[in-house]
């Protein structure tokens, strides 16, 4: 169990200064738009590669930074709706925050930035998440859940926080890392189930436990700050971003639901069935949230067994045959 580290100095409450200090270590090695700090300071992260962005991970073709999108023709500074075809579903962001915030139905739509094709400015305003860190983020000892992820700066609602960025597996590569852990274990490996219209589910799974970047450092909540959303760019392989779903003080703890239920469309029945057998495989959750369900989230569908039923799915990448 991690120890309480002193207290971090005071920030101020809105959009607070970040308290300077001398040769503060940047956990990002100059790869991110903005430094990210490290708190206590005598105290180190266990060590991983960090990559702002996917990768490539073991077995697996697809590389996540091949463009492989044809761009849009639009020869103003920023795009809009009807005449872009990035933004063919809709308008996607409103002055850098996610548009859509108040209803679940519409997270679900696909969301396509503009990429390095199109003709459009780099100040474009369907250029967001590309754009890397937009405040000042850092890696932090909690009392019971190792490290954390805070902001050190306010973050309006609707914006923009993180990517979760790591290695791009595929099914078959995700469970055997599921499956070789030790009930120690941390595990960093998230699913991701984006359901097509024809009723086929196309999984994206992605592990920064190796090689990642700040997300990695997110803490799960039942009642979270920040809920993810798919974002492609410049392939089918998305970035898995994660936006403020509410607005978030100076020094708060930043944290996600990993079982994806958090302002997302309700779970389909097996998929709850899933999450909810293998009782041996639960650790305890230490969120402090009201609502908070005892357990942290386990998706039983990468502890594959012979004879188990399975989805329709349309995995990313190759298969691992």
């Amino acid at each position: 169990m991690a120890t309480a580290a002193g207290p971090r100095p005071r920030l101020a409450e809105g959009r607070a200064e970040v308290i300077p200090r001398a040769r503060e270590r940047d956990l990002g090695r100059g790869l991110e738009s903005l430094p990210v700090s490290v708190w206590p300071p005598s105290e180190e992260p266990p060590p991983f590669q960090y990559s702002p962005e996917h990768v490539a991970g073991a077995e697996e073709d697809t590389d996540p930074s091949e463009i492989t999108f044809p761009g849009c023709n639009c020869l103003t500074a920023s795009c809009v709706a009807n005449t872009c075809s990035c933004l063919r579903h809709g308008e996607n962001y409103n002055s850098s925050s996610i548009k859509y915030i108040e209803s679940e139905v519409d997270y679900a739509r696909p969301i396509f930035e503009c990429n390095a094709m199109c003709r459009c400015g780099e100040f474009c305003q369907n250029r967001v998440i590309q754009r890397g860190l937009q405040f000042r983020l850092e890696v932090f000892k909690t009392v019971k859940k190792g490290w954390g992820l805070r902001t050190l700066e306010f973050i309006p609602k609707g914006r923009f926080v993180c990517e979760y960025a790591g290695e791009v597996l595929c099914f078959r590569e995700a469970c055997r890392r599921i499956q070789v852990q030790t009930p120690e274990d941390s595990n960093y490996i998230i699913a991701v189930r984006e359901h097509l219209y024809d009723g086929q589910i196309m999984e994206t799974f992605v592990d920064p436990m190796n090689i990642g970047n700040v997300g990695r450092f997110l803490n799960h909540s039942c009642e979270p700050n920040l809920f993810m959303v798919p974002v492609r760019i410049d392939s089918l392989v998305p970035k898995l971003a994660l936006f403020a779903a509410t607005a978030v003080s100076a020094g708060e703890e930043l944290s996600y639901d990993y079982s994806g239920r958090f302002l997302n469309v309700p779970l389909i029945k097996r998929e709850q069935e899933m999450l909810e057998e293998d009782d041996i495989m639960k650790k305890p959750c230490y969120c402090g949230a009201k609502s908070c369900v005892g357990f942290l989230p386990y998706d039983s569908s990468l502890c594959y067994t012979p004879g188990k039923q399975t989805f329709g799915k349309v995995s990313q990448g190759n298969n691992c045959a």
